[in-house]
């Protein structure tokens, strides 16, 4: 039995029945025949039967109706983020010990007081310098520079022009720290490395 009709078999039995037993008494009453009054109000129980099944079969569902759900709004996209600009690629080539934006080169700084030739035509070991090698020191003597106490009296400005201009050395005067020790030398001090220099140990 379908649960969507109020009505159950045993109600629908219970009715035609109790129409079958209603109409047998009437017909008893109006005169008819035992038998033909009992098979008149069968049939007419049964077609009563009938009829409550097919109005049973026949309502409608009563199924349960969920509320459909709105649907949810898309959620606001959020912006794109702006493209970063590119940086701009460096046009400056070459190095810039002095930081003035610009490559270094034959006008940085200021030119050390040169000299034309070593005093007294003996020029100083300048290998003795840690950072300054056979190739560094003659690249010195042709800019001018011989002894110690040159390089030991450079300024700021002169170390950064040095720096500069040692081509294929940029920023060993600084780096190595050579106006400390060239002056540590002058006085006739020596060094860690002067003394290996001096023992045939470095060159």
């Amino acid at each position: 039995m379908s649960e969507r009709s109020e009505l159950s078999m045993p109600k629908i039995v219970a009715i035609s029945g109790g129409v079958a037993l209603i109409l047998l008494i009437l017909f008893l009453i109006f005169g008819f025949k035992f038998l033909s009054a009992f098979i008149m109000a069968l049939l007419l129980g049964l077609a009563v039967a009938a009829f409550l099944l097919l109005a049973v079969f026949r309502a409608p569902d009563k199924a349960e109706t969920k509320p459909i759900a709105a649907p949810k709004p898309d959620p606001t996209p959020e912006p794109e983020p702006a493209p970063t600009p590119a940086a701009e690629p460096a046009t400056a080539t070459g190095t810039d010990l002095d930081r003035d934006a610009g490559p270094d080169g034959a006008n940085e700084g200021v030119r050390p007081m040169a000299l034309d030739a070593p005093r007294s035509g003996a020029a100083d070991d300048l290998k003795k310098i840690k950072g300054v090698g056979p190739k560094l020191e003659t690249l010195l003597n042709s800019l001018g520079f011989y002894h110690f106490d040159q390089i030991s009296a450079w300024t700021t400005e002169e170390v950064t022009w040095v720096d500069a201009n040692l081509k294929g050395f940029k920023g060993r005067v600084s780096r190595d720290n050579w106006v400390e020790q060239a002056g540590l030398l002058a006085s006739g001090g020596e060094t860690e490395f002067s003394k290996k220099v001096d023992k045939g140990d470095v060159y």
